[in-house]
């Protein structure tokens, strides 16, 4: 049977709907493709996630979040597609090249192949376990008619799309066979993930990150063989896909990740290895074991991170130096500001971390206000950065990210003599979207406000896009859930803690800071081009997301304000 209406819409798909809608709204006729795919996209992902959510569990999500397979699926493409409106407008200017266009267009097609081959998987997943003849689950012929058609037709826009950027008919099936490998990946991640980490994730936030980690490194690998065997790749591929200029501080960043990505499977080979030989002897403590462990790691993790990745940087990119002494000689470059910073950033997290992990251990402050504190910090910390520091803040998340990544490796091995202590830190500040196995919330923070800034280099005709983390979770999230715990009465729904008065509040401050950050960068040489109905607009959507949505507010509201900001 067909889904009624009052059954498909709730209060998280009505804000993702209005959210698309606002995207689409604002395409120019040269993207009509795009928008259809886009909408088939976002169909699919609604059958899916009904069927999904009317099924009993298919997979050990994290409890009290709803499977969230819509926002997860529309997320990504949906910024790549506003990423794309706005070199739509730089190639109008001439600003930019036809060839960075084209390598966005590639990546708004990838985005979406990851998301349509995890709604394919999902679909086939529901469809087998209806075949078992299980009376808990339903799904209709109906169903499978139209997520049929809406696979077919999303293929056809596909291929007339990648055709019209293509030279030949040869380079559009590389094109088509790339993607296909997108979302097989992102299939057989998704699989890893939520099987390796049971509980820590729902659906939509697993998609989200597992098709992000498929864009990223793919357009690594695709990057490194087209340099390598640059003789092997035909010459259009090339020019459409990587022809773009990469900076030495966004090639600095992705080595740091590949070779944390290389050690940590590095490390984990030689550990087995060790045990295999030596690890059987007995007689050893324990204690010298751990030591053991220690050396392995550290030697592993600095052979890899001075010799194997910046040996990739230097295929990549043509550093005139090692690239680690290119990072010193960038921070003393402009020693004065960049080094006052650094210690400006230590002072800060000294004080406040030593503040708040004491009064975690004996307050009763409820540990969501808590968490809050950090949302505020990270203003204190990036916003002046952010104004006067552009580049050497974008060189700086790379580097906290880097460390993040080794202090949970470290957690989770229980490396001696750090990975006790860390974990029990840590252990501190997690809440229910926290597990043992792995601690999320501060990467989300992190990325949260990163992602705008990255994602705003090059050309930017909007100057609040690179501040839409920043905004959105250091001064909105955070009023929204004080003044909603605090004051706040009305609730959006019977069964959520979300209120209309930390909604209002949330959105109010998100304003507020807007008019008060516009003249701030007119006065520091920005060209303010910006309106404030469109900037409503983003503010009030994204806020109604926080209010509505059981998902990790932290990965989806930053990069749902970013989209809309780029408008």
């Amino acid at each position: 049977m067909a889904i009624s209406p009052s059954k498909a819409m709730n209060g998280e798909r009505a804000v993702v709907l209005i959210f698309v809608l606002r995207v689409l709204s604002s395409l120019p006729l040269a993207l009509l493709p795009h928008a259809l795919s886009l909408s088939l996209l976002s169909l699919f992902s609604l059958v899916v996630e009904i069927r999904v959510d009317d099924s009993p569990s298919l997979f050990k999500t994290r409890p009290g979040a709803s499977s969230g397979i819509i926002l997860g699926a529309v997320t990504l493409p949906t910024v790549m597609l506003s990423k794309l409106i706005q070199l739509s407008r730089a190639v109008s200017l001439q600003q930019i090249e036809i060839g960075e266009l084209e390598h966005m267009t590639m990546q708004f097609w990838a985005a979406s192949a990851c998301s349509c081959g995890v709604l394919i998987f999902l679909f086939i997943v529901t469809w087998c376990a209806a075949n078992n003849k299980n009376p808990h689950f339903s799904c209709s012929v109906w169903d499978a008619k139209f997520s049929l058609s809406c696979v077919i037709l999303y293929s056809a826009v596909c291929c007339i799309s990648l055709a019209t950027i293509s030279h030949t008919g040869f380079n559009t099936a590389l094109k088509l066979l790339w993607l296909l490998c997108h979302g097989f990946a992102t299939v057989k991640l998704i699989q890893h993930l939520l099987s390796t980490f049971p509980f820590c994730a729902s659906i939509g936030e697993a998609n989200l990150v597992t098709s992000g980690l498929v864009l990223y490194f793919g357009d690594m690998l695709a990057c490194t063989i087209s340099k390598v065997c640059r003789l092997l790749i035909p010459p259009e591929l090339v020019s459409i896909r990587y022809g773009i200029k990469r900076s030495e501080i966004g090639i600095v960043i992705q080595g740091v990740l590949l070779g944390l990505l290389i050690f940590s499977a590095v490390f984990k080979f030689l550990i087995h290895l060790w045990e295999y030989f030596w690890g059987a002897n007995n007689s050893e403590s324990r204690e010298r074991k751990e030591i053991w462990r220690s050396l392995i790691f550290l030697t592993s993790l600095g052979f890899i991170m001075i010799a194997v990745a910046p040996s990739w940087m230097m295929i990549v990119l043509d550093f005139d130096v090692h690239p680690v002494l290119w990072i010193f000689q960038f921070i003393f470059s402009e020693p004065f500001k960049r080094l006052s910073l650094c210690i400006y950033w230590l002072v800060l997290i000294y004080a406040s971390v030593l503040r708040f992990y004491n009064i975690s251990k004996n307050s009763k402050i409820e540990r969501i206000l808590l968490r809050k504190y950090y949302h505020l910090l990270a203003v204190l910390m990036f916003l002046p950065a952010l104004i006067y520091q552009p580049k050497f803040l974008d060189l700086a998340f790379g580097a906290a990210l880097a460390v993040f990544l080794v202090l949970e490796i470290i957690r989770v091995w229980r490396i001696w003599p750090l990975g006790q202590l860390v974990h029990q830190f840590m252990s501190a500040f997690t809440d229910h979207r926290d597990s043992d196995l792995i601690i999320v919330s501060h990467f989300s923070l992190l990325l949260g406000c990163a992602l705008p800034i990255w994602m705003s280099s090059g050309f930017n005709d909007r100057p609040l896009t690179p501040f839409a983390g920043i905004l959105s979770l250091g001064i909105g999230d955070t009023m929204a859930s004080m003044v909603g715990h605090k004051y706040g009465v009305l609730r959006w729904s019977k069964t959520g803690k979300k209120t209309i008065e930390g909604t209002a509040a949330g959105i109010t401050s998100v304003l507020a800071a807007c008019s008060v950050l516009l003249p701030l960068l007119a006065s520091t040489g920005y060209f303010l081009t910006q309106h404030w109905f469109p900037i409503f607009i983003a503010v009030t959507t994204s806020g109604l997301l926080e209010a509505y949505t059981t998902q990790l507010d932290n990965a989806f509201i930053p990069l749902v304000f970013y989209s809309l900001l780029c408008l």
